[in-house]
């Protein structure tokens, strides 16, 4: 479940907001002041911001600056006009999107999920271009062919990493053992389909109880899939 924090000293556009993102499966946290926001942007691991510009202590611009200088959570300013300036403004403080007042919840809602979307798609993009995956408590690095457990190395040989890494930087994509085979061991390999539930056995026995938010799952009569929480 990701986490919100909508920042706006107007409390009944919070908590509108905070009502049609919930419903959505989202997670909010609420800031009627931009210290208070920048309070719990430092203390709290956040996914997105809706920042409106016009609050207490701090403006929008500002606490926008401030936030960037230790985080790049995607943030949504609220403007209160449409005007041209106050957005390139905005998107020059670090700001990724924008939504000039009045505005219709189903909006708000539809720019968060593309924004959503859009960071996570860049980073998970970006852990392929690494090749380091990172999950709860599970951490895979194809640099240095380690696989950490809960923060400790757990000794895997090369094709059980290749397996699980390929598995996990797609979650929750069924593959077949036939794919896995010609993805994972090469269309050189001529060995046995069984070779693919081999080595899922001895990655589960090293995976057991290490998180409730993802597994190696079985499909049956179709192959296996990394399945991840959402």
């Amino acid at each position: 479940m990701e986490k919100i924090l909508i920042v706006d000293d107007d409390k009944s556009a919070c908590e509108m907001l905070s009502l049609v993102l919930e419903k959505e499966g989202y997670r909010t946290l609420q800031a009627y002041s931009g210290a208070d926001a920048l309070k719990q942007c430092e203390t709290t691991p956040l996914d997105l911001m809706i920042l409106d510009v016009m609050i207490p202590d701090k403006d929008g611009w500002e606490v926008c600056k401030e936030v960037r200088k230790f985080s790049d959570i995607p943030i949504i300013m609220l403007t209160a006009k449409d005007d041209m300036l106050e957005k390139i403004l905005g998107l020059e403080l670090g700001a990724d999107d924008y939504i000039t007042k009045p505005f219709d919840v189903k909006e708000v809602l539809a720019r968060v999920k593309a924004l959503l979307r859009r960071t996570k798609n860049l980073k998970n993009t970006a852990e392929q271009d690494k090749k380091i995956i990172e999950y709860d408590n599970l951490i895979i690095d194809m640099n240095r062919y380690e696989m950490r457990l809960a923060g400790k190395v757990q000794e895997a040989p090369p094709k059980e990493l290749e397996l699980l890494f390929y598995l996990a930087s797609n979650p929750n994509r069924v593959f077949t053992r036939d794919q896995l085979l010609d993805d994972v061991w090469g269309f050189e390999y001529y060995g046995d389909s069984r070779t693919i539930d081999v080595h899922i056995k001895r990655l589960r026995s090293k995976l057991e109880d290490a998180s409730e938010r993802w597994k190696l799952k079985t499909v049956w009569g179709v192959g296996y899939k990394f399945e991840l929480e959402e």
